[in-house]
């Protein structure tokens, strides 16, 4: 059954036809807008279809179920992220410090970073059925940015000699950067990208204060 026989009368008109990978990925990122609206349990199909403006039963005709969706959606976000800071690492001079700080700006990339996605990965991120799922589909992805971290905290360690030890301050950078997500969605008064990016600096300028100020990377980096 194509996309033509899925629409029953009365049902949303339809976009001219997309290939199956550009109409899934409508589908996507209207789950995208309406799990930030009205949050993971209460997002279903035909809420996502009405954002998508679609008939309910081309959802179904893509994803079959509300979970499949949900998942797919999860998995997405989860390498879109990957994608972004890997592309990042890979356009950056190969010095810790600037690898750093690009490591660091990814995460304020404004195609990534956006109200919608960030509420999005706060409502992933609460939802404790969601904690298997995502150590199962996202955890592997994970593994790789914290790898890539801790090589740079450990090279900046090294050329800085500085005595901290490279495992904390790669989890702290970490815990930090999702800190200031979560803050950038939940607080009464959200902060912008470049007040949040300052904050992780910050961070940076604790352990490496001969390699970043609040301000970035120093001319010694």
């Amino acid at each position: 059954m194509g996309e033509a026989a899925v629409k029953s009368k009365g049902e949303p008109s339809q976009p001219r036809k997309l290939s199956r990978a550009a109409r899934r990925q409508q589908l996507i990122e209207a789950t995208i807008e309406t799990i930030a609206e009205r949050g993971y349990a209460r997002t279903t199909l035909t809420d996502v279809a009405n954002r998508a403006g679609l008939s309910h039963g081309l959802v179904n005709f893509h994803f079959e179920t509300k979970e499949r969706l949900l998942t797919e959606t999860l998995m997405f976000l989860s390498e879109e992220y990957r994608a972004n800071w890997v592309a990042a690492l890979a356009a950056a001079p190969d010095t810790p410090a600037l690898q750093l700080d690009a490591l660091i700006r990814a995460d304020f990339n404004p195609e990534i970073c956006t109200p919608a996605r960030l509420a999005a990965w706060c409502a992933y991120w609460g939802e404790a059925q969601c904690r298997p799922l995502y150590q199962e589909q996202c955890g592997s992805n994970d593994d790789a940015y914290f790898r890539a971290m801790l090589d740079i905290c450990e090279r900046l360690a090294a050329e800085g000699r500085y005595r901290y030890n490279p495992t904390l301050a790669a989890r702290v950078l970490r815990v930090t950067l999702e800190g200031v997500w979560l803050d950038m969605m939940t607080m009464n008064s959200p902060y912008s990208r470049a007040e949040a990016l300052t904050t992780v600096y910050a961070c940076a300028a604790a352990f490496f204060p001969d390699h970043f100020t609040q301000d970035g990377p120093t001319a010694a980096a």
